[in-house]
């Protein structure tokens, strides 16, 4: 009996403890500790251009609370918010607010990519994450996810660079984390500038570019490091994965995809061809080259970046750096890579949550001229034409850009199309694309890609997805072209041009558009653009070009 006692006298007190070790307020750090956001006694220097507010460390970091991790909640309430939880980011704050910084997502990567070895002595690198008004949870889950997913003695410096947001404590107070440094400006300069800033702060051998709205993946940074330790004039990204602007579910996107564009010079994801997809069966690890980057997230060599010429600072806010800075790197003697065993979650949001001074077209196409009058010979012409409104523009002096391409013996934009981009049709200078017709609607490629399916739109008369034209039997988009969907024979879908496919070859009659093979012409009757009798009465059948 006395013996049961004892017994049950042990188990009840190692019950007891068991209950005071996992009740205590930091057991939740306990397997699955957030460790980015323990916080150190020595902050981070903040380099603030105003004077910054008032200890943010006491209310957020330790200070006089004694707290042994960063307050993350505190950190997300304080931040602004509206009754629409779309109005201030554009996309589903509320969404974002209600998960954890170190919340799990998928590893999305191939299997063949947890087989792969990396050097031990991989160069440290500077995160820089620019941002202008970020919804606090998705700016801490951008630097959380750099933190506790990255080996840390890769990662020398988080710089964030404030575009002059209207809370200066949104990144003031992400001083109390560690490896943490803050740089606000004093007036908005945009991505370009602040980037610049940022780098020029930057201490480690190389730099890293994320947006603020992201989550990098489980060894998402050696694969990226292994490949500039290589060869330093390589400009690498990872594989971006989608996440949801409404639910933000963490979603795998497909490592066979390169970054391009049209002659609207707008970027454009497309699929890899069929030749280089299967010869990647064998090792889908093979990093992929690619003509153009998204440009939100990259790592470059710090002193690469520097000789060549860091970004174009009289570009204004956002848009066509990525387009400058690919021609750059191609023409200058670099290359640029997507990594496929690197994988970073991005928002994609269908609509820009900032103003842009004299509209967002206008500030792309000012800086899409600069790219193109620097870097594009006499084949700027083509974007002209594509984009005749893009003329009327101002993009101001060009000469510092010049001298830079002149001073580093660049090739000229004739190469990069046969060497890098050969896939990119390039119209005869004495052709051009059209818009297809019916009244006042318009062919449309309706933003998709190959084994899309095209449809009616309003005309807007800019070119893009409604440029037509018509060769050698093939109703070219550039280098696709409208083909019969192989599932139905019926639906006209893109195809990458090939004049030996019979889905591919149509007639002209009068107005109609008739499939060379069979008596059936093009009818617009319904959403997607699909064979039906050819009927000369019917205005749904009827195209001008």
């Amino acid at each position: 009996m006395r013996r049961n006692l004892k017994i049950l006298c042990l188990v009840a007190a190692v019950w007891m403890l068991f209950l005071f070790y996992y009740m205590q307020p930091d057991s939740t750090q306990s397997k699955e500790e957030n460790i980015a956001l323990r916080l150190i006694k020595q902050h981070s220097d903040v380099e603030e251009t105003e004077s910054s507010p008032a200890s943010p460390e006491d209310t957020y970091g330790t200070g006089s609370t004694g707290r042994t991790y960063f307050d993350e909640g505190g950190y997300v309430a304080g931040g602004l918010r509206d009754s629409d939880p779309y109005v201030r980011n554009r996309f589903n704050q509320a969404a974002s607010d209600n998960l954890p910084s170190n919340r799990a997502i998928p590893d999305t990567r191939n299997a063949m990519c947890r087989l792969k070895k990396y050097d031990d002595d991989l160069p440290q690198t500077s995160v820089i994450i620019t941002f202008h008004n970020e919804a606090r949870s998705t700016l801490l889950r951008t630097v959380v996810s750099v933190l506790n997913r990255s080996p840390e003695h890769l990662i020398k410096e988080i710089i964030l660079v404030d575009d002059y947001s209207d809370n200066p404590e949104d990144g003031a107070a992400l001083r109390a984390i560690r490896k943490v440094r803050v740089i606000r400006n004093t007036k908005r300069e945009g991505l370009m500038r602040s980037r610049v800033r940022g780098a020029d702060a930057a201490t480690a051998p190389v730099l890293t570019f994320l947006d603020s709205h992201v989550e990098c993946n489980v060894h998402w940074l050696e694969p990226l490091l292994q490949r500039i330790k290589e060869d330093p004039t390589r400009v690498v990204c990872p594989v971006i994965d989608v996440i949801s602007m409404d639910t933000f579910q963490y979603i795998g996107a497909s490592a066979d995809l390169r970054g391009g564009f049209d002659w609207n010079l707008v970027f454009k994801w497309e699929y890899l061809s069929h030749a280089e997809r299967s010869a990647r069966l064998s090792d889908p690890t093979q990093v992929i080259r690619t003509p153009m980057i998204a440009g939100g997230l990259f790592s470059m060599d710090r002193l690469y970046f520097n000789k060549l010429g860091k970004y174009d600072m009289k570009m204004d806010v956002w848009g066509g750096e990525n387009l400058e800075i690919s021609f750059r790197v191609w023409q200058c003697g670099g290359s640029l890579e997507i990594v496929p065993c690197s994988r970073v979650g991005h928002v994609f949001r269908k609509r820009h949550p900032y103003t842009f001074p004299g509209g967002s077209g206008a500030v792309f196409a000012r800086n899409t001229r600069r790219a193109a009058e620097v870097w594009m010979d006499d084949y700027k012409e083509l974007y002209y034409r594509s984009q005749p409104l893009a003329k009327q523009v101002e993009f101001g002096d060009v000469s510092e850009r010049v001298a830079l391409r002149e001073k580093l013996h660049c090739k000229p934009f004739r190469w990069y199309l046969e060497h890098v981009y050969p896939e990119l049709q390039v119209p005869a200078f004495g052709g051009s694309y059209h818009a297809i017709t019916q009244g006042n609607r318009c062919l449309d490629t309706m933003g998709h890609l190959v084994d899309g399916t095209l449809g009616m739109y309003p005309c807007h008369n800019t070119g893009g997805n409604q440029e037509w034209r018509f060769e050698n039997g093939l109703i070219r988009h550039h280098s696709l072209c409208i083909a019969l969907s192989p599932d139905d024979r019926v639906t006209a879908v893109l195809a990458g041009c090939d004049p030996a496919d019979d889905a591919q070859l149509w007639r002209r009659k009068g107005r109609l558009i008739r499939h060379a093979k069979l008596e059936a012409c093009l009818d617009s009757d319904r959403p997607a653009l699909y064979l039906e009798q050819c009927d000369e009465e019917k205005i749904s059948q009827q195209f001008t070009f």
